[in-house]
């Protein structure tokens, strides 16, 4: 037997104990403490989304190798044996993707109804009759910014390229077209991340649809400290509720949304708009939005259940101890900010959630149902990590259509009093 056909089967073998780890692990990814929590997010997001790209990734290598004589050796027969049950178990990756619909439907009915699609709104342009563009895939979602973000890196606050927003809008969007706008808060820990990376497929979804969105820059740690990042987000909303209608928005309906970090700060926003003490120098400013979108969000700082979420919030965002200052930490937990007042909410999560576990965002809406008088919407997806909806999946675009059908369904409860006094 040959050099190369004995490497051959060798390199099979462990491109099959790979891919077979890596499925079992969008199957079924660490979600306990730890540091495994980080690998596992980082192998399995991309496999959960796009098991079709994972399973092509599977199983062609495996040719070459059989090319060059890989299935001559054993090594190389146990290899492609993994490697076709690694493709197999991605069969059922994708057919967890494929609930999403179902899901985000069954969501929405729980908190509106059986009849809800009746009472969504849609913004008055385009017209109904506009062809839309259509969805972007995996490499064109890269480019949309490009297509959509026409007015970039606006200043809102003092604080640099950290205090720097994009508003989205349709290129035929009139300036004082009245859109409804969503605004969105990016992720990272509150350490890292930036307005031009996340929840893209969402933004250009809307943004066709004739939405305007501002995707925002806010200050991060460890150079910033708490509460630097929620007084950025209420600054940038300020800005949004002071300036957006020169851009074509409606400034009396501006929701907002965020994933991770940006869950958290969104949700906090949220249902801390009327309190001020987060808004210095701009305290008369209404900060209010009329609906919150968190994905995957972080709803309590003090969990010590989640020992490395605390850690990293002592030592990054707060820089003190949960045990030195307990209520900063509370203060800061939009579990403990619940009210009855609360605007409409939508909480989205994966039970497959490796960095913030699910069951946060289930006591969260529960919690959170139980208070407020507005509806309130969960949706968990089966096999879904954390940033599920960042790439262009099956399961992204379903999200997207679900946030528009339930911000469209606030939109018309919105303009339903105004339309009544002009009939």
């Amino acid at each position: 037997m040959s050099l190369r056909t004995t490497v051959a089967g060798a390199a099979g073998l462990l491109h099959g104990v790979t891919s077979a780890l890596n499925t079992a692990n969008a199957l079924r990814s660490y979600t306990g403490p730890g540091r495994a929590s980080i690998p596992s997010f980082a192998a399995g997001a991309l496999t959960s989304e796009l098991p079709v790209a994972a399973a092509a990734a599977t199983l062609l290598p495996q040719l070459g190798l059989a090319a060059a004589g890989g299935l001559r050796t054993r090594t190389g027969q146990v290899g492609l044996a993994l490697s076709l049950a690694a493709a197999a178990g991605l069969v059922s990756v994708a057919r967890a993707s494929d609930e999403a619909p179902a899901i985000l439907d069954d969501a929405l009915t729980g908190a509106f109804g059986l009849d809800y699609r009746r009472h969504v709104r849609h913004p008055a342009r385009p017209d109904p009759d506009a062809p839309l563009g259509p969805r972007p895939g995996v490499v064109r979602t890269f480019q949309v910014r490009r297509r959509y973000a026409l007015d970039v890196d606006i200043p809102y606050g003092p604080a640099g390229l950290r205090n720097h927003l994009d508003v989205w809008r349709r290129p035929d969007l009139p300036r004082d077209g009245k859109a409804p706008v969503l605004v969105q808060v990016h992720g990272g820990a509150w350490t890292v991340g930036n307005k031009r990376e996340q929840a893209l497929p969402l933004l250009a979804h809307l943004t066709e649809r004739g939405w305007v969105c501002v995707s925002v820059n806010y200050r991060l740690g460890p150079r910033a400290t708490w509460p630097d990042m929620i007084v950025d987000v209420k600054r940038a909303v300020a800005w949004v509720k002071e300036n957006i209608a020169s851009y074509g928005g409606d400034p009396s309906f501006v929701a907002i949304t965020g994933g991770s970090a940006g869950g958290h700060l969104t949700a906090l926003h949220a249902l801390t708009a009327p309190d001020r003490r987060w808004q210095p120098g701009f305290e008369d400013v209404d900060t209010s939005v009329v609906a919150a979108v968190p994905f995957y969000g972080v709803y309590d700082w003090t969990d010590e259940d989640d020992v490395g979420l605390v850690r990293l919030i002592e030592r990054s965002v707060i820089k003190q101890s949960l045990a030195e200052a307990p209520e900063l930490f509370r203060a800061a937990s939009p579990r403990f900010a619940i009210r009855s007042d609360a605007p409409p909410f939508f909480v989205l999560h994966g039970t497959n959630d490796s960095l913030v576990p699910v069951r946060t965002a289930r006591e969260f809406a529960a919690e959170l149902r139980g208070v407020s008088a507005s509806p309130v919407a969960y949706a968990e997806f089966p096999g879904a990590q954390h940033a599920f909806e960042i790439f262009s999946s099956p399961r992204a675009h379903a999200c997207a259509e679900a946030v528009e059908r339930f911000l469209g369904l606030v939109y018309g409860a919105h303009r339903a009093p105004e339309e009544t006094a002009s009939a």
